[in-house]
């Protein structure tokens, strides 16, 4: 998490909130990176990328990964290619990793 922790732009307390959160969620070989100037979880290639606003945390797992759950994320502000988690309330962590694991079975079927 130190690249997560050097961000100028956030205050540490609300980065290792969501980062830490997050990071279990993870495959073990996936790394922190940042990617378009955010902070992702990468494996083969960026799983999620995120970031913490002053009330939410934001989960970035592209747009088709949000369209397949769509159903399941009605309870969240969703756009095209973002989840807003409220920080006032714990992350759905089952849900959480539903989507990681989907991001990663999409990777894993993409070919360079």
């Amino acid at each position: 998490m130190n690249i997560l922790l050097a961000s100028p732009h956030r205050p540490a307390a609300l980065w290792t909130k969501c980062a830490w959160q997050f990071a279990p969620l993870f495959p073990p070989e996936a790394a922190e990176v940042i990617s378009y100037g955010i902070p992702a979880f990468k494996d083969k290639r960026v799983l999620v990328w995120f970031a913490t606003f002053s009330n939410h945390c934001s989960l970035f797992p592209t747009a088709s990964v949000i369209g397949a759950f769509k159903d399941e994320l009605k309870a969240y502000t969703i756009s095209k290619g973002t989840i807003q988690f409220p920080l006032d309330q714990p992350l759905p962590v089952a849900l959480i990793r539903k989507l990681v694991k989907a991001r990663v079975a999409q990777n894993e079927g993409k070919k360079r």
